[in-house]
C-alpha cells in the first residue's frame, strides 16, 4: 500500500511521533460523517473493552495478530510473554509497530499469507476484511490453511439490526438487498483520501451458519452491550 493511500498508517504514525493526529475521518453511504479517534488505536489493556480483554486472554500458542494497526494487542500479549506475529497491509503501521517494540511483524495481507498458528486474532471487527457474505467461502479456505491443528480463530463483530429497529423495539429487515452488514466505507487523513473499501459486520447466527458449512464450529464466547460479541471457531472433529 502506498504512503499517499493510506490515510490509517499515516495517522498512527504522526500519533506516534508526537502524540497527536489530526481527524480521522470516515464515510460510509449509510451513516453521516464519522471519526476515529486515533488515541484508541494505542490503547492499553486497562483501556481495552471486556471483549478485547478475554480474547487476549484465551489466546494462546503462536498467535497471528491480523490487521494489527498501532499494535496495541500484539504489545500486551508480548508483555503476557505469549509468541504472537503481528500482520498489516499498511507500512507506516508495520513501521510504527516496530518502533513501539513489537518484535514480529510483518507487512503482510491476511489472504495470501502463509504460516501455521495456534490462534488467528482478529479484533475491533477484524473480520471485516471479509468485505462481503460472498467472500466467506475463500475466508474458511485460508483460516484453514493458517491454522495448526487444534487452533482457534478468536474475532469480534458486531449486529447491526439495530439500525433497523423502530420506537417499539420491533426489527424490520423486509426490502433490504443483500446482507444488512455488508457496508463501503472511505477514510481520509489530512490530504490522504483512501479508495472505498467493503467491511462487513455480521451478526452471530450467520457465522455460526457459514462456519458450519464449511467445516468449523463457532462458539460465542461473550456478548457486549452493543448488539456485539466475541466468537471463537475451530474446525470440526
Amino acid at each position: 500500500m502506498r504512503s499517499d493511500q493510506d490515510p490509517m498508517g499515516q495517522a498512527i504514525a504522526d500519533y506516534h511521533a508526537t502524540g497527536k493526529a489530526s481527524q480521522l475521518r470516515v464515510f460510509s453511504p449509510m451513516f453521516d460523517e464519522d471519526e476515529i479517534p486515533v488515541a484508541t488505536l494505542f490503547r492499553t489493556l486497562d483501556e481495552m473493552p471486556a471483549i478485547e480483554q478475554e480474547a487476549l486472554k484465551v489466546a494462546s500458542g503462536h498467535i497471528l495478530d491480523v490487521g494489527a494497526g498501532a499494535g496495541c494487542h500484539t504489545l500486551v500479549l508480548q508483555a503476557m510473554e505469549k509468541r504472537v506475529t503481528a500482520i498489516d497491509i499498511s507500512p507506516l503501521a508495520v513501521e510504527t509497530m516496530r518502533q513501539r517494540g513489537v518484535r514480529d511483524v510483518l507487512e503482510q495481507d491476511f489472504f495470501t499469507f502463509d504460516g501455521q498458528y495456534d490462534t488467528i486474532l482478529m479484533l475491533m471487527n477484524g473480520i471485516g476484511i471479509v468485505g462481503t457474505i460472498s467472500r466467506l467461502p475463500a475466508f474458511f479456505m485460508q483460516v484453514n490453511h493458517l491454522l495448526a491443528p487444534g487452533g482457534q480463530l478468536l474475532c469480534d463483530s458486531s449486529d447491526l439490526c439495530y439500525l433497523y429497529e423502530d420506537e417499539d423495539g420491533i426489527i424490520d429487515l423486509t426490502g433490504i438487498e443483500g446482507y444488512y452488514g455488508e457496508l463501503t466505507y472511505q477514510m481520509q487523513y489530512k490530504s490522504i483520501k483512501g479508495e472505498p473499501f467493503p467491511w462487513l459486520f455480521i451478526d452471530a447466527e450467520t457465522l455460526r451458519e457459514q462456519a458450519a458449512a464449511h467445516g468449523f464450529h463457532c462458539d460465542i464466547l461473550m456478548r457486549g452491550p452493543h448488539y456485539d460479541y466475541l466468537a471463537r471457531l475451530t474446525r470440526h472433529t
